[in-house]
């Protein structure tokens, strides 16, 4: 098992200290550091200022939202990018939900898993450069000959020469379809609100997806990054009562109450009747009395909190589950640097 490192994405403003836990994560041997997006700050830029003062630790994405470029654009960031880190690029992909997808991107989220297949395919062509790059869509055509078409638009293949024509290509998925989908196409599985109590859930969905005719990876060589809150404290009980309000914002408050897939996560993990009770709550505007809903259980499903020997011994039950990258934020280098030796890196 490794440790990578998640910088998320920024609230109001930069985080004053990212570059400095960057440098930190490359000291200490961690495997990875991603950036994320939401409507805020991108993805890309985090990891090209802060990554360029990195020589070994590898750059992801985690994730970028389909929705927010075209299958070429992304293909033009990630090999840019791993040019520029010598070969160091994941490129971490996700498809967001319809509150962000059609309120701020302005886009269809329909047939999410279909879109997500002709995307990452289009990219895998991009990078292989083996001709001009078409497609058929119907989500994205190239070259486009839709309403407005000029009728001019010619297949192009990249003027660079991609780094790496298998730039490895993570997906965030969350529900049983997406999930296979991923173990089908993908080189990495970005899990999140994992509970290693369900993975032979989660294994069933796997297989699914590594059985279908072509699929690209085994078991063998597929990578599951699983976003776990690693804290080492003598105090579990101060931060289980910060991440009761953390978890009740992305049930009750980050998706529409009609399709919010954080909150089908939870539900699959036999929390039923606190998601709706959130929700509920979230909804209303009872944000206090939303997080006091959440249960310890339903945080320590999810996360590892306690001192050092208990993180030694969850870490062993999170890698027997088949994780291979635990995706921890950090504070401060100092809790950075605490976790490092706990895993076999």
């Amino acid at each position: 098992m490794k440790f990578g490192l998640q910088l998320g994405y920024w609230g109001a403003a930069p985080p004053e200290n990212a570059g400095e836990l960057v440098l930190a994560a490359e000291e200490a041997g961690f495997d990875a550091v991603f950036a994320a997006e939401s409507w805020g700050s991108d993805a890309f830029g985090p990891l090209a200022w802060w990554g360029s003062r990195t020589e070994r630790v590898r750059l992801g994405t985690s994730v970028v939202q389909l929705s927010a470029r075209t299958p070429s654009a992304t293909a033009m960031h990630a090999l840019t990018l791993d040019h520029l880190s010598g070969g160091r690029m994941i490129l971490g992909l996700g498809v967001s939900g319809p509150q962000v997808v059609e309120g701020w991107y302005g886009q269809p989220f329909a047939k999410p898993l279909q879109r997500t297949r002709e995307y990452v395919g289009i990219i895998r062509r991009v990078l292989e450069r083996q001709g001009p790059v078409t497609s058929e869509g119907p989500h994205y055509r190239l070259p486009y000959d839709g309403p407005g078409s000029t009728g001019l638009g010619k297949p192009l293949k990249p003027i660079v020469h991609p780094l790496r024509a298998d730039l490895p290509i993570w997906l965030g998925a969350e529900g049983p379809k997406n999930v296979a989908l991923t173990a089908e196409i993908a080189d990495g599985w970005l899990a999140i609100y994992y509970a290693p109590r369900l993975a032979n859930m989660y294994n069933d969905w796997l297989d699914e997806g590594f059985a279908r005719a072509g699929a690209r990876r085994s078991r063998e060589d597929f990578e599951i990054a699983a976003s776990c809150q690693v804290v080492l404290t003598d105090d579990p009980a101060s931060e289980i009562e910060r991440m009761r309000w953390i978890t009740s914002l992305y049930i009750g408050g980050m998706g529409a109450p009609e399709l919010n897939f954080h909150a089908q996560v939870y539900r699959r993990m036999g929390y039923q009747r606190e998601v709706d009770e959130i929700g509920r709550l979230f909804m209303a505007g009872k944000k206090a009395e939303a997080a006091a809903v959440v249960p310890d259980e339903m945080i320590l499903d999810t996360a590892i909190i306690g001192n050092e020997e208990h993180v030694r011994k969850q870490l062993r039950v999170w890698d027997a589950a088949g994780v291979t990258m635990m995706l921890v934020s950090v504070r401060d280098p100092e809790q950075l640097h605490r976790l490092a030796p706990l895993v076999d890196m």
